[in-house]
C-alpha cells in the first residue's frame, strides 16, 4: 500500500473511514480481496509471493479489526534477505492479539524488516507504528480524532499526494460523498511539479513518476484502490477496485 487517507472518530457512527491504493510491480502475483480459505473472518487482498497483505478488515465476531501497510522509501537502507512486510497485517487480523499487545510483540523485531508503517486497530481504537520513526511511533502511537495521511514516508510527511488527497478526502467526508466520489480521487494520475518533490534519494524522473495519486508506467503502478469503512454497530465494510 502507498497511500493511504484516513478519518479516524470524524464521521458520526463510522469511526474509521480510510482510503488507499497499492502501487507495486504488475508482474508480482495477487489476489483480488477476498475471505481468506484458512482464515474466513479475514477479509483482504493477498500477496501470492510472500503470503502476507497490505490491507485487510475481520468480521465482528473476530474483533472487527483493520490493519494497512505502506512501505517506507529508503532505496540505500533496502535489504534483499528481509522478511516480508505483508506478514505484519496477516499475523494481526490472523490472530488474537490487541492492537497494543501486538505492537507491543514486534519491539524486538521491527528492525528485521525494511522500512514500514503499519496502522492497525478496531472501532475503539487506532494506532500508528513505524520501524523507522521515533519515539511514540516505535511503541505504538494512539492515534486521536483527525483525517491523517501516509505515502511512502512518515505519517502525514508532507509529500504532494498526500496534501492534496487529505484536503480532498476532508471535501468528500464534509460533503457526504458517494462512495464513487472516492475511488475517483485515487484515481488521479496528475503528477507533482518538481518543486513540490521530496528528495528520497531516487532518480528525479523516478520521483515525478511516482508522485501521482494513481501511479501508471509500463511495469509498476496503482494495481487496487480500496475503501474501508468501520462502523459503530454494523459490520466492516472494505470494497476494492482492481486497476491491474
Amino acid at each position: 500500500m502507498c497511500l493511504i487517507v484516513f478519518a479516524w472518530q470524524v464521521v458520526p457512527g463510522a469511526p474509521l473511514v480510510a482510503c488507499a491504493n497499492r502501487d507495486e510491480f504488475y508482474d508480482r502475483p495477487t489476489r483480488a480481496a477476498a475471505p481468506w480459505p484458512e482464515h474466513p473472518a479475514i477479509y483482504a487482498g493477498r500477496d501470492l509471493k510472500g503470503g502476507g497483505s497490505w490491507m485487510g478488515i475481520t468480521t465482528e465476531a473476530s474483533g472487527g479489526k483493520f490493519a494497512a501497510l505502506t512501505n517506507i522509501r529508503g532505496p540505500h537502507e533496502r535489504r534483499l534477505d528481509a522478511p516480508s512486510r505483508g506478514a505484519l497485517v496477516a499475523d494481526f487480523l490472523a490472530g488474537s492479539m490487541s492492537a497494543p499487545d501486538y505492537l507491543a510483540s514486534l519491539a524486538g523485531t521491527a528492525d528485521a524488516y525494511n522500512g514500514f508503517n503499519l496502522v492497525l486497530g478496531d472501532s475503539s481504537a487506532l494506532y500508528w507504528f513505524s520501524n523507522r520513526g521515533a519515539g511514540d511511533a516505535r511503541n505504538g502511537q494512539p492515534l486521536a480524532p483527525g483525517i491523517y495521511g501516509i505515502s511512502n514516508g512518515l505519517l502525514d510527511a508532507p509529500w504532494p499526494k498526500v496534501v492534496r488527497t487529505k484536503a480532498e478526502f476532508a471535501s468528500l467526508l464534509c460533503q457526504g460523498a458517494p462512495e464513487d466520489a472516492y475511488f475517483e480521487m485515487l484515481a488521479d494520475t496528475t503528477r507533482a511539479p518538481d518543486l513540490r518533490l521530496p528528495d528520497t534519494g531516487i532518480e528525479i524522473a523516478l520521483e515525478r513518476m511516482l508522485s501521482a495519486v494513481c501511479i501508471e508506467s509500463p511495469g509498476y503502478g496503482t494495481r487496487a484502490s480500496t475503501v474501508v469503512k468501520l462502523y459503530a454497530d454494523a459490520p466492516s465494510q472494505l470494497h476494492e477496485k482492481v486497476r491491474q
